[in-house]
């Protein structure tokens, strides 16, 4: 089996952050984590990226966004472009408004906490 790709939308450096909880939780569960910051150039150890055009061509499984949602409203047609399996909206990042645009852009939107999916809590994290 190949390596699950994940890009995280709302990466942090602060590691008391969600979007830097995310990036170490993945990593820790060995997927291929591609951090999306706008400033950093690395988060964790691991290469960031200003966003999501910057990234290597790969095939992304999940995009897991920590973002306020109009600013995920800025970003969705970008992750459309992109593509993606699962487009994660984390707690405080989705609105309907939000979900309504990715899923006419055809993303399958998840809407929860895409830690807790992977088996971790983000407080095992602090």
């Amino acid at each position: 089996m190949s390596q699950l790709t994940i890009a995280v939308i709302g990466a942090s450096p602060h590691r008391h952050k969600f979007g830097n909880k995310a990036v170490r939780a993945y990593h820790q569960r060995g997927w291929q984590v591609f951090p999306i910051h706008p400033h950093a150039r690395q988060v964790e150890g691991l290469t960031a990226y200003p966003s999501l055009r910057d990234l290597p061509a790969v095939k992304l499984d999940r995009v897991s966004v920590y973002l306020p949602p109009e600013v995920g409203l800025r970003v969705v047609e970008e992750i459309a472009a992109v593509g993606c399996g699962e487009l994660w909206l984390n707690p405080g990042a989705d609105s309907p408004e939000l979900v309504r645009q990715a899923q006419s852009l055809g993303l399958k939107v998840v809407r929860g906490c895409s830690i807790v999916d992977i088996g971790i809590s983000p407080h095992e994290l602090d």
